[in-house]
């Protein structure tokens, strides 16, 4: 049988890597796409202009998660063997202004699409994308997949729902469903409303002479950052796993947000500190607690590793804003 693969999100920054690496292994892709009009400019724009993948190997689908029927239409014509479902709002601090609208766009979107596939004659593998969120303030740090869910906002809430509906249906149901609890990862395809890419930008901006200073909230935030393009690997290495389990992928060290953006001004020749401002305003209301993934499941089980070193890292995102600016 075919390796057919269907991709939610396959516009974001993980959709479109994980779209390059199936059609590099021979896939056929199938992707869902909430607003067609701007395809040529989004992250599979490459891909969409090339007349020997689309509508060929590359297949692209209007369609939002509201429409149950719709979804169910286009996934039972795929017929695909592995499902990767990305898509959702993503920004936790949005999440407190937008809890409804989280919680469906995350929740119930992972729900319905479960409720689908469990319908279809040949079931396909099913891979949910996660988030360290889902574990709020850990008891303690790194965390690993058997540390207590404790989410602190909408956001982490929903996809703690997200993540026990991958794993109800997969021990009740017996369906090959699972969840990847994937830590921050960084690319030139982040979207700008991150921090990482508006620090990025503004070291990129500020060495050009097109702006002076870059304003930002607490500096002492830590995370766990690696490459996403390795991530997106993982994905895939984890439905190719038997039996299809749960993993988290992560680098297992913690850098603050000062660590970040004194790499990324050190990538441009810059003391960070003749540029940053302090905005009480950008400070969070709710910071996790050490966010620290431990990736000793991934690498023992898969062979899965983060290639790409922090400072390297911050050095490819800001060498991609000088290429724009």
């Amino acid at each position: 049988m075919p390796n057919i693969a269907f991709i939610t999100g396959i516009t974001g920054q993980d959709g479109s890597y994980l779209a390059e690496l199936l059609l590099e292994k021979g896939y056929a892709v199938h992707g869902l796409v909430h607003r067609p009009d701007g395809l040529a400019s989004s992250n599979i724009g490459h891909l969409v202009s090339d007349a020997a993948l689309l509508n060929k190997r590359l297949f692209l689908h209007n369609g939002a998660f509201e429409d149950a029927t719709h979804l169910r239409r286009i996934i039972s014509r795929a017929q695909p063997t592995e499902f990767y479902h990305l898509a959702g709002q993503s920004s936790p601090r949005l999440s407190l202004e937008l809890p409804e609208t989280t919680v469906d766009s995350i929740g119930m979107a992972t729900l319905r699409l479960l409720e689908i596939i469990r319908d279809l004659p040949n079931p396909p593998k099913f891979l949910y994308a996660s988030s360290a969120e889902v574990f709020g303030s850990p008891v303690h740090s790194p965390q690993d997949e058997l540390t207590p869910l404790n989410p602190t906002t909408p956001y982490g809430a929903a996809k703690a729902f997200s993540q026990q509906m991958a794993r109800i249906y997969r021990t009740a149901y017996g369906l090959q469903t699972c969840s990847v609890i994937l830590y921050n990862h960084e690319s030139p395809r982040r979207s700008g409303q991150f921090v990482t890419m508006k620090v990025a930008r503004a070291a990129a901006r500020i060495k050009k002479g097109l702006q002076h200073e870059l304003q930002l909230g607490s500096l002492t935030g830590r995370r766990d950052w690696g490459w996403a393009p390795d991530y997106v690997k993982g994905m895939w290495m984890i439905l190719q796993n038997s039996p299809v389990d749960d993993f988290i992928l992560a680098t297992g060290v913690l850098h603050t947000v000062e660590d970040f953006v004194s790499a990324a001004f050190k990538a441009v020749d810059l003391n960070w500190r003749d540029h940053v401002k302090f905005d009480p305003g950008l400070v969070t209301t709710v910071e996790p607690v050490s966010p620290c993934g431990n990736p000793g499941k991934a690498r023992r089980i898969l062979g899965w590793e983060n290639t790409v070193p922090f400072d390297a890292m911050v050095a490819k995102l800001v060498e991609s804003e000088l290429r724009k600016t």
